[in-house]
């Protein structure tokens, strides 16, 4: 069961002492299953609900709203093994701001050989952001070194006209151990969308990602962007596909993989159009560690492995 002291180690874990003090800026805690610190502020409607199965968050910004200060939900499971579900319904009513950014914790778990992980968070998303609002979401997880974690985040975001969306994935501290992300994104007349991915994979680690995102209003915009580094045995799979149905829809698909040592990428970016006045462009590059700024790093007394993490953290900057 979740404690106070769990609480103490999750803001400390995620460095938010002084936000979580902060009467003006809103936070919510959640270790386990069990919200265990929260704080609101004018505009912000947080509902958690406790159930068997976890925490159900109802999310509401209230029609022209603007929160000033990052909102930061932590979310942790300090034990060894368990199972963190996590369901959200947000909505960002019209002329809305919000920012949120969400500390997700798990130092302790440990890949057993050929097992599942310990450790899972399973979080299923819907959020609506209405018209002339924008909403920003900054995702920072901090894992064990030893593997053991499962993170399956799922979302499915639809813009009005003129919204705004901006989603960033990053890992910044410990081993991925097994990671599953599925955003899907409808956008509406002059809206905007950018969903951002960066991790750097090692040992067994397998990396999973699908982003999707349908360009369905005039003039609306999107962009994928991956930065995935697989290094050892580790896997990655990843899967971004935009669509535009709209005049003057804009959109790119940008996805760069490095590998090293037995690391195993693909990357399979898709862009779709079926109106003649959109227009969708993408890139994609796989490839080894280049091996003119590794001969440079290591003519300056970097090893070889040194020198292929600085480039590798160079990517994912």
């Amino acid at each position: 069961m979740a404690t106070a002291t769990d609480s103490l180690e999750l803001i400390r874990s995620a460095g938010i002492h002084a936000a979580a003090k902060d009467p003006d800026t809103a936070h919510l805690v959640i270790g386990l299953n069990k919200v265990i610190s929260s704080r609101l502020v004018p505009g912000l409607e947080v509902e958690p609900e406790e159930n068997e199965e976890g925490v159900n968050i109802h999310i509401r910004v209230a029609d022209g709203a603007r929160i000033a200060k990052p909102v930061h939900m932590c979310f942790g499971l300090l034990q060894e093994a368990g199972i963190q579900r996590i369901g959200i319904d947000l909505t960002v009513e019209d002329d809305a701001k919000i920012g949120i950014v969400a500390h997700c914790i798990f130092p302790s778990a440990e890949q057993q050989p050929g097992g599942e992980p310990p450790v899972k968070h399973l979080m299923d998303a819907t959020i609506r952001i209405g018209a002339g609002s924008e909403y920003t979401y900054f995702e920072r997880h901090i894992h064990s070194s030893k593997g053991g974690v499962l993170v399956a985040p799922k979302a499915r975001v639809e813009l009005a006209d003129h919204a705004r969306f901006k989603t960033d994935f990053e890992l910044v501290e410990g081993r991925v151990g097994k990671i599953d992300i599925d955003y899907e994104t409808v956008c509406g007349p002059y809206s905007v969308m950018e969903m951002t991915a960066k991790i750097s994979a090692r040992a067994d680690d397998v990396v999973k990602i699908r982003e999707t995102g349908l360009l369905s209003g005039e003039h609306s915009r999107g962009v994928l962007t991956s930065r995935v580094a697989v290094r050892d045995q580790a896997r990655a799979d990843v899967y971004n596909k935009l669509t535009a149905t709209a005049a003057y829809a804009r959109g790119h698909v940008d996805c760069q993989e490095i590998i090293a040592g037995g690391g195993i990428a693909n990357a399979v970016p898709i862009v779709e159009v079926s109106h003649p006045k959109a227009h969708i462009t993408h890139e994609a590059t796989l490839g080894s560690v280049d091996n003119k700024q590794l001969e440079t790093l290591m003519a300056r007394g970097l090893d070889e492995d040194a020198a292929s993490d600085l480039i590798i953290s160079g990517l994912l900057a």
